[in-house]
């Protein structure tokens, strides 16, 4: 029997073909607290005991538009920096590939509106192919 929370370990062209857009930076994935004036904790990853940073990413791929952004977890003892230091200009996205990329299934939406989906974590990052850099452009 699968576990619920099994993690599947995902290459990251399968999971994602025609590469991936972050927009914006890697930041900490804090802690909800409903007092503000406390102090911001970092939350750990529950299987590595490793800090969790958070990025918006889209995948150009995706034809639902509901689905195709969404915030991609890093799991990693320090903040992960893009390989890829190109930006698209004025946008404050670049095109980016993964490293130790991992899906977890997840129902999600709400009501008769819910789906299979995944919460993807990455251990970091790795430098964009041609393929991915290319597919970007012709975009």
């Amino acid at each position: 029997m699968i576990e619920r929370g099994t993690r599947f370990g995902t290459p990251f062209n399968v999971a994602f073909p025609g590469g991936l857009v972050q927009m914006g930076p890697v930041e900490p994935d804090y802690e909800y607290n409903p007092n503000k004036n406390a102090p911001k904790l970092q939350k750990r990853d529950e299987v590595t005991g490793k800090l969790q940073w958070k990025a918006t990413v889209t995948d150009p791929t995706e034809k639902n538009a509901k689905r195709a952004s969404f915030a991609l977890v890093f799991v990693a003892d320090v903040q992960p920096v893009p390989e890829s230091p190109e930006l698209v200009p004025n946008s404050g996205m670049r095109m980016v590939e993964l490293d130790g990329l991992t899906a977890e299934p997840r129902v999600m939406g709400q009501g008769e509106y819910k789906y299979l989906g995944y919460i993807y974590r990455a251990e970091g990052y790795r430098a964009v192919s041609s393929k991915s850099a290319s597919g970007a452009k012709a975009a």
